[in-house]
């Protein structure tokens, strides 16, 4: 425990990459391989179940430290994390222990099982044996996952330096479903793969921006053109006769998507890997992103769910052909096999778009949300199927968003090193009643977009102009104008406005504005009927 402790203290302590990448890959060179395979699931975000809430912890840290609860949450407001505010409370304590980073995470697997009493008294003694940065790893362990910028790329560079294996190879043995509970370091890591697992994925390809004009990619035969859609992304694989759907978060979700089974019938024989999107698709076409999310999340889809919002698999890549890994052949090659397939629902193939020229790509983009699109993919014809993002090989192209300037009406302290800043924000669109009187209704919320400057700026205009408080979050004074960007409305019943946006973020600060020149709730039905007339032109 000593030692991760100091590992993620390490981690903490820099952003920049060398450091982090040599901290863990001395880690992984020095500490007890039972330790260092935990350490590669907590940092892959494989942390195990917790065994109690935050609630509990919030009220037994209290009643500890003889703390009177609203002076323990206004401290945690301060501080802005949990686990950190526990361990200042208890930091006064003695450290002594030399428990293992293993060991303490089967106490907690096993705490689970325990009365309240028993989860309590094994808390305080932890709390009390151990030093103030261990007392917060540990409690992150119970609250949550570590924010010390570790990416699964970084890991693996650093795996690559502590063991030699090269990243392209971790980074597949590090995917699918495997737990630390079932795996060691040796076998997971450093042992050749035997009998390879018929479920396991392979990592995903990503794709850059675009940031530079069209015409400096070059020649545009040398590229190849298609839509970017608005889904999960998913890898379908069919191997022995098997069915398995993982998404790009590697949560396996074949259980969620039952209508792909047919696929087992399809391809009986075929051992295939098929990288692609999860889309809603009815007899419209595409549908919107909204009507997808009513089957995120349910273990089991109801026969009315499969009925109104079924599903499709929308394949542009193939990365597995008859048991053959292919994703070192170049994308030309591994479309020709992908097209050769047997298609039809539910599994289409992406069509790649035809362009003379770049000009007419562009055009193709503007016409992209019509179609139900996010944008364009942008692909070397040349490249092979890699791993995280490379530059230069794949690029996403996106439509320009959609935008309404919004007044802010609500904002909430950040997290973390942010805690003592108003980061966090609710917007509002004025509505008229029946009486003409305009009122401000919530619209969205965000909280990207502002240089820190603008962040400490409009943090003390905040705490100046306080309406009402609600623990974390205050009412203010409606005065600032802000413009709102987002990828795609729909209508909403569970939002104030009627209305719900998809990833909506702060583009400016409208300082030119008052909240009188803001939009309305009409002006965003008027934009959802325009979009939807367009995508019925298209149609």
């Amino acid at each position: 425990m000593k030692a991760f402790a100091a590992l993620i203290k390490e981690l903490d302590q820099t952003t920049k990459i060398n450091p982090k990448i040599e901290a863990l890959a001395h880690y992984f060179n020095s500490a007890d391989d039972l330790d260092k395979i935990w350490t590669v699931a907590l940092l892959s975000h494989r942390r195990p179940k917790r065994p109690l809430s935050t609630t509990l912890m919030r009220s037994w840290a209290a009643e500890e430290t003889g703390v009177p609860t609203w002076l323990f949450d206004e401290t945690y407001h301060i501080v802005g994390d949990l686990a950190e505010t526990i361990a200042l409370f208890f930091q006064k304590q003695k450290a002594s222990h030399d428990q293992k980073l293993h060991e303490v995470i089967h106490e907690l697997i096993a705490l689970r099982e325990k009365t309240d009493q028993e989860k309590r008294a094994y808390l305080i003694k932890q709390w009390k044996q151990l030093d103030f940065y261990e007392c917060f790893v540990f409690n992150k362990l119970l609250t949550g996952g570590f924010r010390i910028g570790v990416s699964q790329k970084l890991m693996t560079r650093a795996l690559e330096k502590a063991t030699g294996i090269p990243t392209d190879q971790l980074a597949y043995k590090l995917m699918g479903n495997w737990s630390p509970q079932n795996s060691g370091f040796q076998e997971l890591i450093l042992d050749p793969k035997q009998g390879e697992d018929t479920s396991k994925p392979y990592p995903f390809f990503l794709a850059y921006a675009l940031e530079s004009p069209l015409e400096e990619l070059g020649n545009l035969s040398d590229w190849a053109v298609e839509y970017k859609w608005d889904g999960i992304r998913a890898q379908l694989i069919l191997r022995e006769g098997n069915l398995f759907v993982w998404s790009r978060g590697e949560e396996l979700i074949t259980d969620q998507f039952p209508e792909l089974e047919l696929l087992k019938e399809r391809y009986p024989d075929e051992h295939l890997v098929i990288d692609g999107e999860l889309l809603c698709y009815n007899e419209e076409g595409i549908q919107e992103f909204g009507s997808l999310q009513k089957r995120i999340g349910r273990k089991k889809v109801g026969l009315k769910t499969l009925k109104e919002y079924p599903v499709i698999l929308m394949a542009y890549d193939l990365l597995e052909y008859q048991g053959e890994d292919i994703r070192h052949k170049s994308y030309a090659e591994r479309r020709v096999l992908l097209e050769s397939l047997n298609f039809e629902m539910p599994l289409l193939c992406s069509k790649r778009l035809e362009a003379s020229c770049w000009d007419e790509v562009e055009a193709l983009r503007s016409d992209a949300r019509a179609q139900r699109s996010e944008g364009l993919m942008i692909k070397k014809m040349d490249s092979p199927y890699g791993v995280g993002r490379k530059k230069g090989i794949w690029y996403k192209h996106k439509v320009e968003p959609l935008q309404v300037d919004a007044v802010l009406t609500y904002a909430m302290r950040g997290h973390g090193r942010r805690s003592n800043l108003y980061t966090d924000y609710t917007f509002a669109l004025w509505q008229e009643n029946e009486d003409g009187e305009r009122y401000l209704v919530t619209f969205a919320k965000a909280y990207s977009g502002l240089t820190d400057i603008e962040i400490k700026s409009l943090d003390q205009w905040i705490k100046k102009n306080t309406l009402q408080r609600f623990g974390p979050v205050r009412e203010v004074t409606p005065h600032h104008v802000f413009e709102i960007s987002f990828e795609g409305i729909s209508k909403s019943s569970r939002h104030k406005s009627g209305f719900a946006t998809r990833f909506p973020r702060i583009s400016r600060w409208r300082k030119d504005k008052n909240i009188n020149e803001a939009n309305s709730i009409e002006d965003l039905n008027a934009l959802l009927l325009e979009l939807n007339s367009q995508k019925d032109v298209a149609n």
